[in-house]
């Protein structure tokens, strides 16, 4: 209980008990000279209750949430000892289990915040991914709080029709497909640029940027919101950097030396604050313009410029690749949140 409050119900009680001795007893003198122990008494109850803060992993939902929200409130790295839940600059890294959900809902609830989910769907990409990638978001991602779908497509015709939940947006956008679908990848950062600077930045409080080729399993909430938040790609994480798929032809702005890196991280999933990955996505484009330029065209498009991005920029959270999984590595993987789609490039690909 806060002090403003306190001091209203110690007031409200005492107004109560002198009404009560008032009403009931002929001596009000009598009375009188045990009033201000009696409400010393009371407030000494009342503080230390309020002061009270149980451990919010042994207490699903502490007595009192935080003004501000900090890692230590919510984050709990010791329930998964046998992964890796930190990274050498303390970032979180999140898997199930190592987080307060409950704790994180109750303080959006008294923090409400508005997220932005950016997807394009060009081409055979629109026709076939993109209605199961928006009716499961409306299902699973960031379930209870408010949702702008931020949706880029060449054929405004074939936007599939979904009957979105409450305090979920549609916000389509139509937008020039590219010849290739490796400019399509890396002309988006341009687009995403141009999107966050002219009304995203107005509008959102968090956004996260994603590939449609993808579909949600579980609940995606608001745990995954941070400054800046990195997805640790599935196939990676528990290689060394020497086989990471980085560009490493030095002509490249997205070069990274053999023996440099701390994760490979995934282009399908990326977000943060629209300030973090405004500037992220101005970087990226920076890059794949300057290596046009010199007529190179890095190994792995604009993710290779993103993992350049995140190595001189670490980002404030990563998601393990529970929140990006693969099925066709192994299908034992427990609490997927969002699964990449079985593709068949040769069927939704104009070049492969």
């Amino acid at each position: 209980m806060n002090p403003k409050t306190r001091v209203v119900v110690i007031i409200t009680f005492s107004f109560i008990l002198s009404f009560c001795a008032y009403k009931y007893t002929d001596k009000w003198s009598d009375f009188k000279p045990y009033l201000p122990s009696i409400c010393k008494t009371f407030n000494s109850r009342l503080v230390e209750n309020s002061t009270s803060n149980p451990d919010p992993q042994n207490h699903p939902f502490p007595f009192r949430i935080s003004e501000k929200l900090s890692l230590q409130d919510w984050f709990l790295p010791s329930n998964k000892v046998e992964l890796r839940t930190k990274t050498p600059w303390n970032a979180p890294i999140l898997w199930e289990g190592t987080f307060n959900r409950t704790y994180l809902e109750e303080y959006y609830r008294n923090n409400p915040v508005t997220i932005g989910l950016t997807v394009f769907a060009l081409g055979k990409y629109l026709d076939k991914y993109l209605e199961k990638f928006l009716a499961s978001a409306d299902k699973y991602f960031m379930p209870g709080h408010k949702v702008i779908y931020y949706v880029m497509v060449d054929d405004h015709s074939k936007l599939p029709y979904i009957e979105y939940g409450t305090s979920r947006f549609l916000k389509p956008r139509v937008v020039a497909k590219e010849a290739r679908w490796q400019d399509v990848s890396m002309m988006r950062m341009k687009t995403l640029a141009d999107m966050l600077q002219d009304f995203i930045k107005d509008e959102v409080d968090y956004v996260f940027c994603m590939d449609v080729d993808m579909d949600f399993r579980a609940p995606y909430g608001v745990e995954t919101l941070g400054e800046l938040v990195a997805q640790a790609q599935a196939w990676f994480m528990n290689s060394p950097n020497t086989e990471f798929t980085y560009e490493r032809r030095p002509e490249s702005k997205a070069y990274i030396e053999m023996g440099q890196g701390d994760f490979y991280y995934h282009a399908a999933v990326f977000g943060g604050t629209p300030s973090r990955v405004l500037d992220l996505v101005r970087s990226c484009y920076a890059g794949i313009m300057e290596d046009k330029k010199n007529n190179i065209e890095a190994v792995w498009h604009d993710e290779s410029h993103l993992n350049k991005y995140f190595l001189e920029h670490k980002p404030t959270l990563i998601l393990s690749p529970e929140y990006c999984w693969d099925f066709t590595i192994h299908t034992e993987m427990e609490h997927v949140k969002l699964a990449w789609a079985m593709k068949d490039y040769a069927e939704v690909r104009d070049n492969v």
